[in-house]
């Protein structure tokens, strides 16, 4: 019975750990979900627990917005000047460019969605916050002019701050400025549609943002002109729960739709042919 004594050597596994580096996890701010970067990032950057839109780069709006090999960025050297020699504004604008790449606060250009070409500008969050300056401004004005001599519908993704105060009047004039040159799209019944992701507010809440011809906004997007502090010292009355959010917006009449991000780029393809008459590119057929 000598070999029920037999001592078992423990097994070596043959399989390598593999180390997770900490930087490839994201959590979500919403529910405390936690899942591998890359996962968010296929999912569009929506929690798969609870849905929250965590915010997306304007790069990344651009892809999902515009067939593969479509986009021609326009007036991308066009810089931030310093027009009221604010303190510290040169070196926040170089800090920003080294950060956020060389389109301002807006990508501006030209691209196809689901074949059907237009015009697109997509703010960029990430320089210093998506403010309005005289580049933002003057790039849409551009482009909506652009789109009126193309015959060409205009689409704005929307996300910022606000106006740039380091540009002081110089910046509260671009929503006059892009107010007055979106208006004759409007005139001439060229296609305008905005897009409003989280957050959309200030000065760009106030002009362009709400002016278009449909206006769509994001699940849970924070949109308003000035934040709750402000407006409840103002009035001096309390405000409704989530008075600012997209969804409540939505419920008295302020933008036309609350879109998931996953269904952001047929439902503009399919409002932009619907403004246009044409054809749907997918026809139903008679399955009998």
């Amino acid at each position: 019975m000598a070999w029920f004594k037999k001592e078992r050597k423990p097994r070596t596994s043959v399989r390598e750990r593999r180390e997770v580096p900490p930087d490839a996890w994201e959590k979500c701010d919403g529910c405390g979900h936690m899942d591998i970067r890359d996962k968010f990032e296929r999912a569009l950057n929506v929690c798969p627990e609870c849905g929250k839109h965590r915010r997306m780069s304007a790069e990344e709006y651009i892809e999902l917005l515009t067939d593969e090999g479509s986009w021609r960025e326009l007036w991308d050297n066009l810089r931030s000047q310093d027009p009221l020699q604010f303190e510290q504004y040169p070196d926040r604008l170089s800090k920003a460019l080294a950060k956020a790449g060389n389109a301002d606060a807006i990508y501006t250009g030209l691209g196809r969605l689901d074949g059907l070409a237009f015009h697109l500008g997509v703010m960029n969050f990430a320089f210093m916050g998506g403010s309005m300056g005289s580049v933002v401004g003057e790039k849409i004005a551009r482009l909506a002019r652009r789109s009126l001599e193309k015959k060409l519908p205009l689409v704005l993704v929307c996300a910022s701050g606000g106006a740039r105060m380091q540009e002081g009047v110089y910046s509260l004039m671009q929503m006059a400025k892009t107010s007055a040159a979106l208006a004759q799209l409007g005139l001439h019944g060229i296609p305008f549609v905005t897009i409003l992701t989280d957050p959309t507010t200030g000065g760009v809440s106030a002009s362009y943002a709400m002016q278009g011809d449909v206006i769509l906004a994001e699940p849970g997007a924070l949109i308003g002109f000035a934040g709750q502090r402000v407006i409840k010292q103002t009035i001096g009355q309390d405000l409704p729960e989530g008075f600012q959010t997209a969804e409540f917006l939505l419920d008295h009449g302020q933008v036309d739709d609350v879109v998931p991000r996953g269904s952001l780029r047929d439902t503009t393809a399919r409002l932009l042919r619907h403004m246009q008459g044409a054809r749907p590119r997918y026809e139903a057929t008679d399955a009998s």
